[in-house]
């Protein structure tokens, strides 16, 4: 018998290694926390208890794998979930969202980018003057607020530097609700519309989101920056997504300015699902319709012939659908 005949008789090692469980731990006693920042894989999250609430540091657990956490989730906590110093936290599940804002990086990519999750109000901060209005951002911030499901509020800045009338009057049409504010003047009309609700703050670099936070909140100390009196743009910033709490219950979520907003990943047909008098028009349009003006056959118009439909109301809709297509005038990014 050759050498390799002996060897052959020989069984392969057993494997040791104890066989995987499909039991999962259901981490019903883990503690529920809040995700109000991100810095390098740490997130800080506030836990609330009988005392007000504390902070707790934590990292994302390997299970979750590719599951993303955001700022806004609430999150189930394992580990040493006191919050004293020193210590690390995991994050054991996301527990389920019940809004989503999101944005693509442009108009041809369809990959979303998660920004903030459960947020029920979106507050457009626009300055009227100084830097100039610009719907086309502005109306991309609707598209995303509705496609999410949250409530858009416009807040208008600088309004002692030029009339909001004109302004306001764009999106009247959309029912749009909206308070209007100027450096130094009272806040408490902002203040009504923020008090127990979870708002995020989005905007141009220099409307003026961090002078607003500043007063809203004492200590806040969020940067302020200028406008260049030549690009007529604001510098940026703030730098991160921050949530704040305000001092009558409710929360604020302040964002890093940004001059684009992509909208690739909304889908028409839930975009009109935001106006229920239009959605229940644009039921008996044919199979396939856009709702846009060119559209053949499309139910809106008909509706707005016969009096059914007010025609500014349908204009502004498809406004908002054609800066969904992309089909405004886009500006480089200022940060990711």
């Amino acid at each position: 018998m050759s050498r390799y005949d002996e060897e052959a008789k020989y069984d392969r090692p057993k494997r040791r290694t104890r066989p995987r469980t499909k039991d999962r731990p259901s981490y019903d006693d883990a503690v529920i926390g809040f995700v109000f920042t991100r810095d390098r894989g740490r997130y800080a999250c506030w836990v609330d208890d009988a005392d007000g609430g504390y902070e707790v540091t934590a990292m994302k657990a390997r299970q979750l794998g590719r599951t993303g956490v955001i700022v806004g989730d609430r999150v189930k906590l394992d580990g040493n979930s006191t919050g004293d110093e020193g210590t690390l936290a995991r994050i054991v599940e996301v527990l389920p969202r019940t809004t989503l804002l999101r944005r693509s990086a442009d108009d041809e990519d369809p990959v979303e980018r998660p920004l903030v999750a459960n947020a029920d109000q979106l507050v457009i901060v626009v300055a009227v003057a100084n830097p100039e209005p610009r719907t086309g951002l502005i109306d991309r911030f609707l598209v995303a607020a509705f496609d999410a499901g949250m409530r858009p509020l416009l807040c208008l800045t600088k309004t002692d530097l030029a009339d909001p009338d004109p302004l306001l009057a764009i999106y009247r049409p959309l029912g749009v609700e909206s308070v209007a504010t100027q450096q130094g003047g009272d806040l408490s009309e902002l203040r009504e519309q923020l008090d127990d609700r979870t708002s995020v703050l989005v905007g141009h670099s220099g409307v003026g989101k961090s002078t607003l936070v500043n007063g809203l909140i004492p200590g806040a100390d969020r940067a302020i920056g200028v406008v260049n009196t030549v690009t007529g743009r604001g510098r940026h910033t703030s730098t991160n997504t921050l949530v704040l709490r305000l001092p009558n219950g409710g929360w604020i979520i302040d964002t890093p300015g940004i001059r684009s907003f992509g909208l690739a990943h909304v889908d028409p047909d839930k975009l009109i699902e935001a106006f229920p008098d239009l959605a229940d028009i644009a039921e008996t349009c044919p199979r396939g319709c856009t709702h846009t003006a060119d559209a053949p056959d499309c139910a809106l118009d008909e509706a707005v012939a016969a009096g059914r439909a007010d025609a500014d109301r349908v204009a502004s809709f498809r406004r908002l659908l054609a800066s969904r297509e992309g089909r405004d005038l886009r500006e480089t990014e200022e940060t990711t």
